[in-house]
């Protein structure tokens, strides 16, 4: 049995993205292997609670929580992210949390909120440390390398710089092993100049739940986008390639919200094909991925997975996507969906009504889309993570 740390940035029920389901669920299947799975993670107060067998640190360390730091005035986001990069406090917080629990390993999440002093702080103790890099934050400020206008990043400016800088410094030496979701990742990561001397691995992220496949019908031709309302998300892209085909047998749902809502329903206006169902989750979401004949991910940014694609393929739902980031890992032109070039309306619309044309196109790529996701069983996931804590531990 295995005393395993995770530092995560957050853990439910405090939530802000997909890493911290991810989290949760390999704490999860730890726990059912008979492992003692220990989270220390922000919190809105200190504290320490018990939560399915998990023991879990709250660690409140920084001016406001976390998850509030979007609705500051702009100079409180400033001080909170200094505060954040050299935060001593934190780094004696954790120190002295790894001194009482003496873990075997420690796999460091998302560490937003916990400095990257927390890299220190386990380098110090002289415990293994596993890095699982789920996004770009170790070496950009917002984490997605997008500019303030999410356009994607070309340099940054001095303050940015000086701050990557700074972070790239205390964190590069102190992982064992980097891992990440996509090997475009951790290119990205290694093309900066992170992480030389560790061991890198690809380790997807895992389905958690049972894949369904289903029959599906082609009377209608229905298409799902699932994400964010927001410009780097593509959202404007597929509304504006969608409304170029005619057909009463075609049908686009959107599942999300964001900040581009009332410009994307603009936009809709007067197409009756396009329906807003605002943000879903669970039962309602899995509904619209059974009903739907394809997913597009229109993303402009450097997307480092795409767990939107795992959920269509769990439904026998291809999907067509960007060629950017880690997506191409995921998409396999022709045999799980197509690949289309990032903001290229006019190629996405050729592939639609491609599609609209021969719908007979959609039943090879249900079966490569739902056999896709037998690479993402989380229990082959979890086998494969083991492997790597018991290499560090000696």
């Amino acid at each position: 049995m295995m005393k395993i740390v995770f530092i995560s940035s957050l853990y439910p029920p405090e939530i802000m993205g997909g890493a911290e389901i991810v989290v949760k669920n390999i704490a999860t299947e730890l726990i059912k292997r008979g492992h003692e799975v220990i989270i220390i993670t922000t919190g809105r107060e200190t504290k320490i609670e018990d939560l399915g067998n998990i023991k879990i640190y709250r660690l409140k360390l920084n001016l406001y929580f976390l998850l509030e730091f979007t609705s500051q005035h702009i100079s409180k986001r400033l001080l909170w992210q200094v505060v954040d990069l050299l935060n001593v406090e934190a780094y004696r917080k954790i120190r002295r949390i790894l001194e009482a629990e003496s873990p075997d390993i420690v796999h460091m999440h998302n560490f937003k909120g916990l400095s990257p002093l927390s890299f220190k702080a386990v380098k110090d103790s002289g415990i293994p440390l596993v890095f699982t890099a789920h996004d770009y934050s170790p070496i950009c400020l917002r984490s997605n390398l997008l500019n303030g206008k999410s356009e994607i990043c070309h340099g940054g400016n001095i303050a940015c710089s000086s701050y990557n800088k700074i972070q790239k410094t205390i964190i590069s030496d102190k992982p064992d092993a980097v891992t990440a979701p996509s090997k475009f990742v951790l290119d990205k990561l290694e093309s900066e100049g992170l992480f030389r001397d560790a061991e890198k691995i690809v380790l997807p992220n895992p389905i958690e739940g049972e894949r369904k496949p289903c029959e599906k019908t082609y009377d209608v031709i229905d298409i799902l986008f699932v994400g964010s309302l927001s410009k780097h998300k593509g959202p404007d892209i597929l509304i504006k390639s969608f409304r170029k085909v005619e057909g009463d047998n075609l049908r686009l749902r959107i599942a999300g919200k964001g900040p581009m809502e009332d410009e994307l329903r603009k936009l809709a206006k007067g197409d009756d094909r396009i329906i807003f169902h605002g943000f879903l989750a669970g039962d309602e979401l899995e509904s619209l991925y059974r009903m739907a004949n394809l997913t597009i991910l229109p993303s402009i940014c450097f997307e480092a997975f795409g767990m939107v694609i795992l959920e269509s393929f769990m439904n026998s739902t291809p999907v067509i996507a960007s060629r950017i980031g880690g997506i191409p890992e995921l998409v396999r032109d022709g045999y799980n969906g197509f690949l289309f070039e990032p903001g290229n309306s006019h190629e996405l619309c050729i592939l639609i009504k491609k599609i609209l044309d021969d719908p007979s196109i959609l039943r090879e790529l249900e079966n490569g889309a739902y056999e896709s996701t037998s690479l993402y069983d989380i229990d082959m996931i979890i086998d494969q993570l083991l492997d790597i804590y018991r290499v560090y531990m000696g």
